[in-house]
């Protein structure tokens, strides 16, 4: 990864919550002595259900360049599906890493040179009270522990700010369950 900036592509369905995600692990950045924290949505003619992507880039310094991401240093699926449907590794920089949320067991998937973190975050989601299909707060839990760029408690706070009046706690379970099982390996 570039020492300067981490970019940090997003891939979900609309409605799953990727761009949510993303802003609150912008502002747990923010939070955390990053001083660059730029999510760049990509807005087109996305529906419930269609594949979306966003871009987030988290700097030590001030971060002046908002064009989406072309060369991520990681990437968080939503949606293990989504492999099948587009290629979410595309331009993924060499020894980068995949946080996939999936069913499936870590040696499932084979991305050469590349550091995969999986977990199931859809049964962990609903485990922590979500209801079926929310999963940003959960994968926020892998990317923690992938990741580890920030302390979870970071992260669990800025969870429980985005959704104060939406399930707050069920939502920090989530992450937190998740961030207990989500397995790393690869390279």
């Amino acid at each position: 990864m570039k020492k300067d900036m981490i970019e940090i592509r997003w891939h979900g369905r609309g409605g799953q919550g990727a761009i949510t995600a993303a802003k609150i692990v912008a502002k747990a950045a923010f939070e955390s002595g990053y001083r660059g924290a730029v999510m760049v949505p990509t807005f087109g003619t996305e529906r419930r259900g269609a594949p979306v992507f966003t871009s987030l880039k988290i700097s030590k310094e001030k971060i002046y360049d908002l064009s989406p991401i072309d060369h991520p240093d990681m990437i968080v699926v939503l949606d293990h599906l989504l492999l099948d449907e587009v290629d979410v590794t595309d331009g993924l920089k060499s020894g980068g890493k995949i946080i996939l949320n999936t069913p499936l067991p870590l040696n499932t998937y084979s991305f050469d040179g590349m550091c995969i973190a999986v977990a199931d975050v859809t049964t962990l989601a609903i485990e922590a009270g979500l209801n079926p299909g929310v999963v940003n707060s959960g994968i926020i839990g892998a990317f923690a522990k992938a990741t580890d760029l920030f302390d979870i408690s970071a992260l669990i706070k800025a969870i429980e700010d985005e959704f104060v009046d939406r399930r707050p706690k069920e939502n920090a379970k989530a992450a937190m369950l998740t961030y207990d099982k989500t397995v790393v390996g690869g390279k």
